[in-house]
C-alpha cells in the first residue's frame, strides 16, 4: 500500500479537508495520501467513560446498526466542528494512521473551513489541530482551496468562478486576484439532498431508510433533471405501518422529484452571486464558464441543469473529491506565492 512507503521524514507540512462526509490529507511532496468519512464510533462504558472504538470507514459502516451503548457520530456539521472532543480524536487517529508513529515531529497544518465562518469557529478548527499534534495551524477559504485545486489562474487579474457542494455546504464564489470578490456559504449540500430522499420515500411509502441507504440511492440513480429512460432500483427498510422489513421499487425520476428542492437552492445561489458580480468579472465568467468541484458535483445532470439556467459553460473539476485537500496543500507547495490567500490572525 502506498502509505507503507512513505515518511521517512514525520516533519512534512500536510493539508487537511475537515469535511462534513469525508476528511481527506494531503501530505506535502506526497499528494492525497488518505480519504475517510468523518465518521467516529464512541462507546459508552460506565466504569471506564466514553471511549472510541472506529473512526472513518469503520465508523461509517457502523452507522444505523449499533446498539444502544455506541454511537456512530458525524462531528462535523454544515462544515465546522458540532463536537470539539470527538473532531480532535478524530484528527488525531488520521495523523496517527499516516505517521504510523506516535512520537513525531509535529507538522505544520492547512485546514481548510467554509467562507464566513465565524472566530469562534476557526479557533475551534485551530485548536483541534492543534490538540490533535499540528505544530503550526493555517487556514484557508474553502473556495480558494477549491479554485486552486481546480488549477484556477486566481492570482490573474480577471475571474473565476467556482462552485464547491460538498457534505455540508456548498461554497459559491467569484475569485480574482487571490482574493474573493464574492461568495455565499450556502448550507444545502449532499446531507441535505440525502435528507431529502429520506423524507420522500418515508412520506410517499411509508419506508424508514436510513442515511447509508439514501446515499447509495442518490449514487446510483439520482439525477438533477427528469430522464426519459429512467433506471429502477430496489430499497430496503422499515415499514412504518406494519413495524417489519419491506422492499421497495424506486425509480430514479422520483429521485428527482424528491431532490428538487435542494438542487434548486444551489441553482438560485449560483444565479444570485451572477446577479451580484461586478460587470467586467462578469464577462470574464461568460468565458471561463463556471467551475464545479466536491462530491456533491458528481450528482448526475447537475452540471447540465446549471448550464441551462445559466447559459454559461460549466466544467466539473477532473478529481472533485479531493480538489479542495489539492488545493490545500498547493498552498504548501508555493508558499512564498499563495500566502496572501491564508486567512489573517
Amino acid at each position: 500500500m502506498f502509505l507503507d512507503s512513505v515518511f521517512g521524514f514525520f516533519s512534512n507540512d500536510m493539508a487537511i479537508d475537515l469535511g462534513t462526509a469525508n476528511t481527506l490529507v494531503y501530505v506535502r511532496g506526497h499528494g492525497v495520501v488518505l480519504s475517510e468519512p468523518s465518521v467516529v464510533a464512541v462507546k459508552t462504558d460506565l466504569r471506564r467513560g466514553p471511549r472510541i472504538v472506529a473512526v472513518g470507514t469503520d465508523a461509517k459502516k457502523m452507522l444505523g446498526r449499533t446498539p444502544d451503548n455506541i454511537r456512530a457520530i458525524r462531528p462535523m456539521k454544515d462544515g465546522v466542528i458540532a463536537d470539539f472532543e470527538v473532531t480532535e480524536a478524530m484528527l488525531k487517529h488520521f495523523i496517527f494512521k499516516i505517521h504510523r508513529r506516535r512520537f513525531l515531529v509535529k507538522p505544520r497544518i492547512v485546514v481548510c473551513v467554509p467562507f464566513g465562518v465565524t472566530q469562534v469557529e476557526m479557533r475551534a478548527v485551530r485548536e483541534a489541530a492543534e490538540s490533535a499534534g499540528a505544530r503550526q495551524v493555517y487556514l484557508v477559504e474553502e473556495p480558494i482551496a477549491a479554485a486552486l485545486g481546480a488549477n484556477l489562474p486566481i492570482t490573474e487579474p480577471t475571474s473565476n468562478m467556482i462552485v464547491d457542494i460538498g457534505g455540508g455546504t456548498t461554497e459559491v464564489a467569484v475569485i480574482s486576484m487571490s482574493d474573493i470578490v464574492y461568495a455565499k456559504s450556502l448550507r444545502v449540500a449532499g446531507d441535505k439532498i440525502d435528507n431529502a430522499i429520506i423524507r420522500y420515500v418515508k412520506q410517499k411509502y411509508s419506508l424508514l431508510i436510513g442515511e447509508r441507504t439514501a446515499e447509495m440511492i442518490k449514487m446510483m440513480i439520482g439525477s438533477a433533471c427528469y430522464e426519459k429512460d429512467e433506471s429502477i432500483i430496489e430499497v430496503k427498510g422499515r415499514d412504518l405501518i406494519a413495524g417489519v422489513p419491506k422492499v421497495i421499487a424506486l425509480r430514479s425520476n422520483e429521485v428527482t422529484e424528491a431532490i428538487a428542492a435542494p438542487v434548486n437552492a444551489i441553482v438560485e445561489t449560483i444565479k444570485t452571486a451572477l446577479e451580484l458580480s461586478p460587470p467586467e468579472l462578469a464577462a470574464d465568467i461568460v468565458d471561463n464558464g463556471i467551475v464545479l468541484t466536491g462530491g456533491g458535483s458528481l450528482l448526475k445532470n447537475l452540471d447540465e441543469v446549471i448550464r441551462r439556467e445559466t447559459n454559461l459553460p460549466v466544467i466539473v473539476a477532473d478529481d472533485p473529491l479531493s480538489t479542495v485537500v489539492v488545493g490545500s496543500g498547493a498552498v504548501f507547495e508555493h508558499f512564498d506565492l499563495l500566502r496572501d490567500v491564508l486567512i489573517k490572525g
